[in-house]
């Protein structure tokens, strides 16, 4: 068997780690309901400026990416955004939404709409931190 170590891993291989991790936590929990959640916004010409995306499973929301292009930011897209992937998981039967940000990035932000620090990686990067969130969703 072969080791290869790279920079890149291909979406394919990526989406195999996942699903064989997936079956692995269905097999011992018992709880099927996995489902994603991509939510994006374009513009005319079809380019991405901002999107979120995470998945929900066992009654949680789990927020991994959100994004708002530079040039678009300040204008809603990140609150609409966070509250249309609320919506679809509270529509899934969840209750909890969890997610990850550094302490350079949007910490402020996702306190605005009832998210709360519940841990910190100190020196995540370097010389930052990185905060892990939760929200009781109604």
């Amino acid at each position: 068997m072969d080791l290869t170590v790279a920079d890149r891993a291909e979406v394919g291989d990526v989406e195999f780690l996942k699903d064989r991790l997936y079956d692995y936590n269905v097999a011992r929990t018992g709880i099927a309901d996995g489902r994603g959640v991509a939510i994006f916004v374009r513009d005319r010409q079809g380019a991405i400026v901002a999107g979120l995306h995470g998945w929900t499973w066992g009654d949680v929301l789990d927020i991994r990416e959100l994004w708002v292009r530079e040039d678009a930011r300040g204008r809603g897209l990140g609150q609409r955004l966070l509250l249309a992937a609320e919506r679809a998981a509270a529509g899934r039967g969840c209750h909890r939404a969890t997610l990850e940000t550094q302490s350079f990035q949007a910490p402020a932000f996702y306190a605005k709409f009832g998210y709360q620090v519940f841990g910190t990686l100190e020196n995540y990067p370097r010389g930052h931190q990185k905060h892990y969130l939760r929200k009781d969703l109604a």
